[in-house]
């Protein structure tokens, strides 16, 4: 059981010393990452960011612009097991999560584990899937489990997915539901390189093996393990809480928020907010690490009415709440 966090801040060394070493790793993975994914650094960090918080990111984008590739990198880069789902129409839940056969030598029905079962997943085009598919991961995502008929198995730590997502407009997509959505921690785009950065990606993948291939660990699993453990441990102030707590009231309150930010959006904008205090070399968090990623983490739990955008919509809210 985790200890109550503590109401004031307090010097610690030990704690000092678990950042310290967090952001030097954190810097090496984003650095490994960065040869193969060129020009994308922002993108990096906050992948690496909703991850050691425990969280799940959704990257929506047009094939092709390195999603799948950011996604084996990082599980190369700290040392984690890699499985792909190809989501499809046909994809079935059992697909996923994996379901019991019957075994003639035993005479008994053996739990078959689906690629679920592992560290670190990609949910490719997950919206290619039906929505009774889609569903097979929102107790996964969650909890860190998989109940397959009455019996429940608990995943091996770290268990994170990043999903891939097509533009609805694309031909046989469908809409991911408001609980699917609010499993995921930030929800991003990687967008086009720029052009300096394109023509090193040329340089890059042209070659004759693919770089990917060749990428060793910067971290291990364990090393990851305990970025996450120490993510608790970094302090939030009470003003900092209420701050949070304003921000997310300051959105429901207004007209234009048809779905307001869940108490669960909260929660994971602050494991964020103490996520980025660690990648700054500080064990507590300020306003400015909330501001930081709030639009990432909020907008995309959000329908916001009009013309208005989600993100600048929560910019908006940004600049009404008083910092403390």
């Amino acid at each position: 059981m985790n200890p109550r966090p503590a109401a004031v801040y307090a010097p610690d060394a030990e704690r000092a010393a678990r950042v310290a070493a967090f952001r030097e790793q954190f810097e090496g993975v984003v650095t490994n990452v960065a040869r193969i994914i060129k020009g994308k650094d922002e993108v990096i960090r906050k992948v690496l960011l909703a991850m050691t918080a425990k969280g799940h990111v959704l990257l929506k984008d047009v094939p092709g612009t390195g999603k799948t590739m950011l996604a084996r990198a990082l599980a190369a880069s700290i040392d984690c097991r890699f499985r792909r789902i190809q989501f499809t129409p046909d994809l079935l839940p059992m697909d996923i999560t994996g379901t019991n056969v019957f075994n003639l030598r035993s005479k008994s029905f053996e739990f078959q584990p689906g690629p679920v079962f592992t560290n670190l997943l990609l949910a490719d085009e997950l919206n290619r899937a039906t929505p009774k598919t889609q569903s097979a991961l929102l107790e996964v995502m969650a909890e860190g489990t998989v109940t397959v008929e009455g019996t429940t198995h608990r995943m091996e730590p770290p268990f994170l997915a990043i999903a891939t997502m097509n533009p609805l407009d694309h031909e046989g997509t469908y809409a991911l539901p408001a609980a699917q959505m609010d499993r995921f921690t930030m929800q991003l785009s990687m967008g086009f390189p720029p052009p300096d950065a394109e023509v090193e990606m040329l340089d890059v993948h042209l070659a004759d093996d693919p770089p990917v291939e060749h990428l060793r660990p910067v971290v291990h699993r364990e090393d990851f393990l305990a970025w996450q453990a120490t993510v608790p441990r970094i302090f939030i102030a009470e003003q900092g809480k209420k701050y949070l707590v304003e921000l997310a009231n300051a959105i429901r309150a207004d007209a234009r928020a048809l779905s307001p930010p869940s108490p669960r959006a909260v929660l994971m904008l602050a494991r964020t907010s103490q996520a980025h205090a660690m990648s700054q070399g500080r064990d507590y968090v300020t306003p400015q690490d909330v501001q930081a990623i709030a639009a990432d983490v909020l907008a995309h739990r959000m329908v916001v009415s009009g013309s208005d955008v989600a993100h600048g919509f929560v910019h908006e809210m940004l600049a009404k709440v008083p910092v403390p």
